[in-house]
């Protein structure tokens, strides 16, 4: 069975394509799951759902976007007149990251993923890159996204190393911010020549990965080998699940749900006007399955005026 991947949803205020609020994602992040083997599941905004969600997935992807995260939730005093929030999207993605790291489910943040990703492991950011690096490169490049902008060194003995089976890669760059300190156990995995941090990884965990640059582009080689490598993870932190949640036949025992990880001590969220409530929630209730007569379902679904087929065979 293929492993279901969360992946974080890009949200817009009315315009363009709605004259409602409407949620966003480009067709290359679930094709790269799908590629490699994973089943996406879009993920919408909503924290009451967090852990409903986490009890559903195997692995996390956390996208990027045009927004930044609040300097609040890292301490800065000050905010760089460049940076632009989405607090609701900021919302559910902390807690969703924190919550897939609580369980040790694999998470890969890609972009302004790898940038919450590092917040939430108790590190910070580079507000504006021209501001605080000397002679920087241009990592919002002027050429198209689906090509490479710059090189990136790969650190040897990383996880990312280990995935990529390269110490140079060619990578894309869309980002005017970027890792600045790093949390407790987290590991730079890779630099461009400029000596911005292009990646990170959390050696305590099963697979948690960050990478600046889109992956889901494949523009090099190592691109396709960090997303396998990330579906290789989900399938084994799946694995245990399926078996537990299986009855004798086959199917889901009812009532069955996956049991959460224990809390690895994560960073909770910084002070300030956007500062976030730590999520240690625990796992949800078990949710009694309730089968009803084939009758009594029937009127249900034509009480909420869905069409029934009634000549199934068992």
């Amino acid at each position: 069975m293929r492993p279901l991947i969360g992946i974080t949803l890009d949200s817009e205020e009315p315009g363009t394509y709605s004259k409602f609020p409407w949620y966003a994602i480009r067709e290359n992040y679930s094709s790269a799951v799908s590629d490699a083997g994973g089943l996406s599941v879009m993920l919408p905004h909503e924290l009451d759902r967090v852990d409903d969600y986490l009890d559903l997935i195997s692995g996390l992807v956390v996208t990027g976007g045009a927004f930044d995260v609040d300097p609040a939730l890292f301490g800065a005093e000050a905010r760089h007149p460049t940076v632009v929030v989405k607090a609701a999207r900021t919302d559910f993605e902390w807690a969703v990251t924190e919550g897939a790291l609580k369980r040790n489910m694999p998470v890969l943040g890609i972009c302004g993923g790898q940038q919450l990703l590092n917040v939430v492991l108790g590190g910070s950011l580079i507000q504006h890159i021209p501001d605080e690096i000397d002679n920087p490169l241009a990592h919002e490049q002027p050429n198209p996204r689906d090509e490479a902008g710059h090189a990136v060194a790969v650190t040897e003995g990383t996880l990312l190393h280990r995935i990529a089976r390269n110490t140079l890669l060619s990578v894309n760059s869309a980002h005017h911010q970027a890792v600045k300190d790093v949390g407790k156990n987290v590991t730079i995995n890779s630099i461009a020549p400029d000596g911005v941090v292009e990646g990170i990884e959390a050696p305590e965990y099963a697979f948690c990965l960050g990478v600046q640059w889109h992956p889901e582009f494949s523009i090099d080689p190592a691109d396709t080998l960090i997303f396998k490598a990330f579906i290789n993870a989900a399938e084994a932190y799946a694995r245990p699940r399926e078996k537990a949640n299986a009855s004798p036949n086959g199917y889901p025992a009812p009532g069955s749900v996956p049991a959460a990880r224990p809390n690895a001590g994560l960073r909770t969220a910084g002070s300030g006007s956007m500062a976030r409530k730590s999520r240690n929630r625990g796992p949800s209730s078990p949710t009694p399955v309730t089968y009803a007569s084939t009758g009594n379902l029937s009127q249900n679904l034509r009480r909420h005026g869905c069409g029934v087929i009634t000549n199934l065979r068992a």
